[in-house]
């Protein structure tokens, strides 16, 4: 999943704990699941994803950290619909 969508301040560090990310008030759920389990990640099943962080969580599925974090942030920020 690619988006188009590039936010100024990005919400999420990659010491954000994976589950908190989800937590953050206003982000788009869905695009992040989707691109989670895309990437081979099905972390909303797992209980490590309570407690481990976007950094941890790429480096055990042998994904850059880099990379993974910068799709979250732009996954939360996409919009489904355009703001009327």
């Amino acid at each position: 999943m690619q988006f188009k969508v590039k936010k100024e301040v990005n919400m999420f560090t990659r010491e954000t704990i994976l589950m908190d990310a989800f937590k953050t008030p206003g982000v788009n759920i869905n695009a992040m699941t989707m691109l989670l389990m895309e990437v081979g990640m099905h972390c909303l099943g797992c209980e490590l994803s309570t407690g481990e962080t976007i950094e941890e969580a790429a480096v055990v599925h042998g994904l850059d950290p880099d990379f993974l974090l910068d799709a979250l942030n732009e996954a939360a920020a996409y919009k489904d619909k355009p703001d009327n």
